[in-house]
């Protein structure tokens, strides 16, 4: 099933956009087309994008939702603000997994604009201006050189869809490669798992040690990795042990041919997790 992400500020049109899209696609393809939104949970916007991890749930509960939609015949559009980098990129692995193409439209206004469309909503569905602010200045602007954000349609609000592109962009470009690594499983390597093994063990004492002499907001170095370690919060052992057991789970079942990145990649897990 196509997936068009939807992405901009709070009160952009997104909404009014994707009804755009699912009319059009419904009356031209014959195809079902399921909306997600915001209100898949069914919790107050202000109370979710308050907190951290409320906002953290909802988007849990959105990428599984549209992984639960995705096939290669009907379409899913995704609407919802979006605006974080690596969660579109995690999106974009979903549909690389599911071998389905997809797309990104942007919904361009300014700060100044969506906060006036904000005020002119019903009280009960507006954003407080401090979460419409907070969002704003947390934004992640995509960037069409990004392959998770591509094909990208930025739309102004006195633009019109440009609906013949975004079908030829979901139904006539083929789906990108998976990892070769679900194609095919060196899990039967023995250097794999020991590999794996060793390395997440290396990290987490590295992290460790160094926490001994570090303070929030330090980079970590740690062997055999390029990227650092972004130390949010101090992290005990029991915690440490957790992190690397789900990592060691999750690579297992996602593994990679390329045992010199296991290190990044377990980095990279316990910056998403400390976030």
């Amino acid at each position: 099933m196509p997936l068009i992400i939807m992405c901009g500020y709070p009160c952009c049109g997104k909404s009014k956009r994707a009804e755009e899209l699912r009319h059009y696609f419904t009356q031209h393809t014959g195809r079902k087309v399921y909306v997600i939104g915001d209100d898949i949970l069914g919790n107050e916007k202000n109370w979710v994008y308050a907190d951290s991890q409320n906002e953290k749930n909802l988007r849990g509960a959105l990428k599984a939702e549209v992984e639960r939609k995705v096939t290669k015949y009907d379409i899913v559009i995704l609407d919802s603000l979006n605006y974080i980098k690596g969660y579109r990129y995690e999106l974009f692995c979903l549909i690389k997994h599911a071998q389905t193409p997809h797309c990104l439209v942007y919904c361009l206004t300014s700060a100044e604009v969506s906060s006036d469309w904000n005020r002119s909503r019903e009280s009960s569905a507006q954003y407080s201006q401090e979460i419409l602010d907070a969002l704003v200045l947390r934004f992640e602007a995509p960037d069409s050189r990004n392959r998770w954000d591509s094909p990208l349609f930025t739309i102004q609000r006195e633009d019109t869809l440009p609906f013949d592109a975004i079908s030829d962009a979901i139904f006539k470009r083929k789906a990108p490669p998976p990892n070769q690594s679900t194609q095919s499983q060196p899990l039967s390597s023995t250097n794999f798992l020991y590999e794996l093994d060793k390395v997440t063990q290396d990290v987490l004492m590295a992290v460790l040690d160094s926490q001994k002499t570090s303070v929030p907001g330090d980079l970590i170095a740690v062997p055999g990795a390029t990227e650092k370690i972004e130390l949010n919060r101090s992290l005990n052992m029991a915690e440490l042990r957790k992190l690397r057991r789900q990592f060691i789970s999750y690579t297992k079942m996602h593994p990679t041919e390329n045992i010199g990145q296991i290190a990044n990649m377990f980095v990279q897990y316990l910056n998403k997790s400390m976030h």
